[in-house]
């Protein structure tokens, strides 16, 4: 399941830390198996921790409590919206309605045709500018009305060439 790639990969973010503090990677490793895999098994957890050299339920740990870590396949999209009480005060309970609404599914769920997976989160770090969310893990979007949810829904929608 770990390629040799994956493994140089591994070995560079390993290479951060002091020798006796591999164990220090296991956050970007699990980042590398995700980008090359779509989600994090138990079975790639397990090689992980041995590659790191550390227990398998320590590396599980940190793959369930961080809500980056897929733990099961998602779509092209996921789609984070902060439901934290900031948020929920400037509406960011009603921005995962309206994407629940719009995209046929509840949160938690994966639209049929593989595109969306859609999940609250955690606080993100941007309570001034909610409502929030976090596209992919990696893109914040701020100020979320259901105009701009409509947009970014139909936006990603072209990019795929779906109507």
């Amino acid at each position: 399941m770990i390629t040799d790639s994956m493994k140089g990969r591994f070995e560079r973010e390993v290479a951060k830390y002091p020798a006796d503090q591999r164990q220090s990677a296991v956050m970007a490793c699990l980042a590398i198996v995700q980008q090359e895999q779509g989600h994090i098994t138990q079975e790639a957890e397990n090689e992980v921790a041995a590659y790191l050299g550390m227990p398998p339920i320590a590396v599980r740990e940190v793959t369930t409590f961080y809500n980056m870590y897929n733990q099961r396949p998602v779509g092209k999209y996921k789609l984070n919206v902060c439901t934290n009480l900031p948020c929920q005060l400037r509406d960011g309970t009603n921005a995962l309605h309206h994407l629940e609404q719009r995209l046929g599914i509840k949160m938690g769920e994966t639209t049929p045709d593989g595109l969306f997976t859609l999940q609250q989160s955690e606080c993100l770090g941007a309570c001034a500018d909610s409502p929030v969310m976090l596209v992919n893990d990696r893109t914040m979007c701020s100020f979320m009305s259901a105009d701009k949810l409509d947009e970014l829904v139909d936006g990603l929608r072209k990019a795929e060439g779906v109507a």
